[in-house]
C-alpha cells in the first residue's frame, strides 16, 4: 500500500530520519508513537507529499485515496453550515448534484432528447454513487461526533477550534479513504466522542496510521505499533500494551548483549595493552585492534521511563473539609448548567471530573477554584486551604524572556536551585535544557513548565484543567507519578482515561444538572456506568391488570439521592463523634467503679452503678443508630 524505503529527512544539519524503513500493508491499523520532536507529524507530511525526503523514497499506488487529519485544519474557514462543510467530502456527488439542478432548470424550457438523456445519465451516476444518502451520512457522523441537530445548521465559523476540528474529521471520514492518517485525533474530543470514534475506527475497512498520546485509544484500535526513535522506525506486531511488553523484552536482551560485549571489549583491550610492546606479538595485536574497530557495537539501553524522585510537599495541611458547595445554581443564556446542587471535597480526595463537552465541567471547575463568581449558592473553602489552579490559558502567563530555571526560581523562592533542577529533571528538563528561553519551547514543553510551577507552589489543593494536553506519553507518566506522590487534595478534568485511572479515587460527573459522585477509580466507574446503562435500557414498566394492586415503594428521585447521601454522611460523622465521646464516658465510669472509695461504700456504689448502666445504655443506642444509618447509606448508594 505505502512503502517507505531508506528514508532520510534532514532539518538543517539534523537528520530527523536516517535510512528509515516501513511498509504499510492493507488492513494495517498502526499507532505511530515516540517522544515529542521525534518526527511523527513530519512523517505523515512526508507521506502526503507536503515535505520531500532528503534521500530515499515513499512509494504508493497512484489511485490510493488518503484521508489526512492534522492540526493545520483548524485554520479552515467557511460560512456554510457544518453539514455542507462535511458534505464537501463528496466531490463528484456534489458536482453531479449541481449539474442535475442545471439540467432540471433547462428542462423547464427545453424538452429535447439531448437534455433528457444527459439528465438521465447524470441521475443514474448520482444514484450509483449513493448521492441521495450523502446528507443522511453526514448527519449521522456529525451526530456521532457530538453535534446536535440544531448545531448542525450553524455555520462552521461560529464554532471554536476544537469543534471545527471535529467537522474536519467528519469530512475526512465521509471520504471513505483507503487509508486514514490521523494526527492526534482525540485532542479536541470529549470522552463520549472518543468512544464513538473508537467504535468507528474499529469497524473501518481500510488502513489507519494514528499519531496519539492516548494509550487507551491506541490499545482499542491498532494492531501494530511503530516507534519513531533516533531516526529509525521500529515495528512491533501488536497494540500499545504489547509494544510495552515486547520492548521491555528486547531491551533486556539488548542490555545483556551490551554487557557481554563490553566485557569482551575490555578483555581484548587488556590483551592488546599487555602485548603492545612485544615485537613478536605485533601482528596479533594489530589483528585484534582491527577486529575491535570492525565490531558492530551494541548500544546501551536508554531509560525512556524516568521516575519522579522529588517529594512535592506543602507547609500546612488543610482541614478535613477542603471545599463545600451548597445549593449551587449556574446558568448561561438559554442554558442551565447546575441547579440547586451540593458537593463536598474532603482532605485527600483525588477527584476526576468527567463528562461530555458542554455539560459544565470547566464551569464547575472554575466555581471550585473561585475563578467564577457569577452563580447562585455558596462555595466555602475549608481551614488552611491553599490552592493552585492550572489551566491551558496559564501557559500565556509564562515569562517568555526567562529561562526555564529562572521561571521556577522566581516562582518558588523557598526551593534551592538544586531542588528546582531536581524538579525540572522530573519533568524531562535535564542538563542545559534548563537554560532554554520559554519563548523557544513547544506547546508540550510549556505545559510541563507550567505543571512544574503548579506542583512547586506551596498549595495543599490543586485544581487542574486538562493538564495532559500537549504532553507525550513519557510526560503523562511523569505527571501521574507526581500526583500519586502528592499528599494533598486535587480535582482534575482530563479526557486521558489512562491518566484518570491512575490518579483518581473519586469520580464526579454532572447529570440532571446535579453533581454526582462515584466513590472509586475511573475503571470501576466505567464498569458501574455500563451496568447502569444496560439496566436503564432494560427497565420497562410492568403491565398491570385491573385486578392488580401495585405495591407502593418509596423511591428516591435521582436528583435527591446525592443530596440525601451527603446529609446522611454528615449525620454519620456527627454520630461517630458522639459515640467516641460516650465511649470515653463509659471507660471513665468503669474506672470510677473500680476505685476502693466507691465499691467499699454501698451508697456510692449504687449511684455509680446506676450512672454507669444509664451511660452504657445510651452508648449502645448510639451504636444501633449508627448501624441503621450506615445501612440506609449503603441502600442509597446501591439504588
Amino acid at each position: 500500500m505505502i512503502s517507505i524505503n531508506n528514508l532520510t529527512f534532514e532539518i538543517g544539519s539534523r537528520a530527523l530520519y536516517e535510512e528509515a524503513n516501513w511498509h504499510i500493508k492493507p488492513g494495517d491499523k498502526a499507532g505511530l508513537i515516540g517522544a515529542n520532536g521525534a518526527g511523527k507529524s513530519t512523517l505523515l507530511k512526508l507521506i502526503v507529499g507536503e515535505y520531500s525526503p532528503t534521500e530515499g523514497s515513499i512509494s504508493m499506488a497512484k489511485d490510493l485515496k488518503i484521508g489526512y487529519l492534522n492540526q493545520d485544519l483548524l485554520s479552515y474557514h467557511s460560512e456554510k453550515n457544518i453539514v455542507h462543510v462535511a458534505m464537501e467530502a463528496f466531490e463528484r456527488q456534489n458536482q453531479l448534484h449541481a449539474e442535475i439542478e442545471t439540467l432540471l432548470k433547462k428542462l423547464e424550457t427545453d424538452y429535447s432528447d439531448d437534455i433528457l438523456n444527459k439528465l438521465s445519465d447524470k441521475q443514474m451516476e448520482f444514484e450509483a454513487l449513493d448521492g441521495y444518502n450523502i446528507e443522511f451520512r453526514a448527519h449521522e457522523i456529525l451526530a456521532g461526533l457530538g453535534f446536535s441537530e440544531e448545531e448542525q445548521r450553524r455555520p462552521l465559523a461560529t464554532f471554536s477550534g476544537g469543534w471545527r476540528m471535529r467537522v474536519m474529521l467528519a469530512r475526512i471520514l465521509l471520504q471513505a479513504p483507503d487509508i486514514l492518517l490521523l494526527d492526534e485525533p482525540t485532542n479536541h474530543l470529549d470522552l463520549p466522542s472518543i468512544k464513538w470514534l473508537e467504535n468507528y475506527l474499529q469497524a473501518f475497512d481500510g488502513s489507519i496510521v494514528i499519531v496519539s498520546h492516548d494509550r487507551y485509544f491506541l490499545d482499542r484500535i491498532i494492531n501494530k505499533t511503530v516507534e519513531s526513535r533516533k531516526g529509525k522506525l521500529t515495528v512491533y506486531a501488536g497494540n500499545y500494551s504489547y509494544y510495552l511488553e515486547e520492548k521491555s523484552l528486547r531491551e533486556e536482551i539488548q542490555g545483556n548483549q551490551f554487557k557481554n560485549q563490553q566485557a569482551k571489549i575490555k578483555q581484548e583491550e587488556r590483551l592488546i595493552e599487555r602485548f603492545r610492546s612485544k615485537a613478536s606479538k605485533a601482528k596479533m595485536v594489530q589483528s585484534r585492534i582491527k577486529a575491535l574497530d570492525r565490531m558492530e557495537k551494541v548500544d546501551a539501553v536508554d531509560d525512556d521511563n524516568p521516575e519522579v524522585n522529588f517529594s512535592f510537599k506543602f507547609s500546612k495541611p488543610s482541614g478535613r473539609h477542603v471545599v463545600t458547595l451548597e445549593n449551587i445554581s449556574k446558568s448561561y443564556p438559554n442554558l442551565e448548567i447546575l441547579k440547586d446542587t451540593d458537593a463536598l471535597i474532603e482532605k485527600g480526595d483525588k477527584i476526576a471530573l468527567i463528562g461530555a463537552n458542554g455539560k459544565g465541567k470547566s464551569t464547575l471547575l472554575r466555581i471550585v477554584a473561585d475563578a467564577d463568581k457569577e452563580y447562585i449558592g455558596k462555595s466555602t473553602k475549608g481551614h488552611n486551604v491553599s490552592q493552585t489552579f492550572f489551566a491551558q490559558h496559564q501557559l500565556e502567563a509564562l515569562h517568555l524572556e526567562n529561562s526555564i530555571l529562572q521561571e521556577l526560581i522566581a516562582f518558588a523562592p523557598k526551593h534551592t536551585e538544586t531542588e528546582i533542577r531536581s524538579i525540572l529533571g522530573c519533568f524531562l528538563f535535564t542538563g542545559d535544557d534548563v537554560f532554554k528561553k520559554i519563548k523557544v519551547l513547544s506547546g508540550g514543553e510549556k505545559s510541563r513548565v507550567a505543571l512544574a510551577k503548579a506542583l512547586t507552589a506551596d498549595a495543599n489543593f490543586l485544581v487542574l484543567d486538562e493538564p495532559t494536553n500537549h504532553l507525550d506519553m513519557a510526560s503523562v507518566n511523569i505527571l501521574i507519578q507526581a500526583l500519586q506522590q502528592y499528599e494533598g487534595t486535587f480535582i482534575v478534568v482530563s479526557h486521558d482515561r489512562y491518566f484518570l485511572d491512575h490518579v483518581a479515587n473519586k469520580i464526579w460527573f454532572i447529570e440532571d444538572k446535579q453533581i454526582k459522585e462515584y466513590p472509586g477509580t475511573y475503571e470501576e466507574y466505567e464498569e458501574w456506568n455500563a451496568k447502569r446503562t444496560v439496566t436503564k435500557q432494560n427497565d420497562k414498566p410492568e403491565k398491570k391488570t385491573v385486578k392488580e394492586t401495585p405495591k407502593k415503594e418509596k423511591v428516591v428521585p435521582p436528583e435527591d439521592r446525592q443530596r440525601a447521601l451527603q446529609k446522611k454522611n454528615k449525620e454519620l460523622q456527627t454520630l461517630e463523634q458522639k459515640i467516641a465521646d460516650k465511649e470515653k464516658e463509659v471507660k471513665e465510669l468503669e474506672a470510677h467503679l473500680a476505685e476502693e472509695t466507691v465499691y467499699s461504700d454501698p451508697q456510692k456504689l449504687q449511684e455509680a452503678t446506676r450512672s454507669y448502666n444509664s451511660t452504657k445504655a445510651e452508648y449502645e443506642q448510639l451504636q444501633e443508630a449508627w448501624e441503621q444509618l450506615a445501612e440506609e447509606i449503603m441502600e442509597l448508594e446501591e439504588s
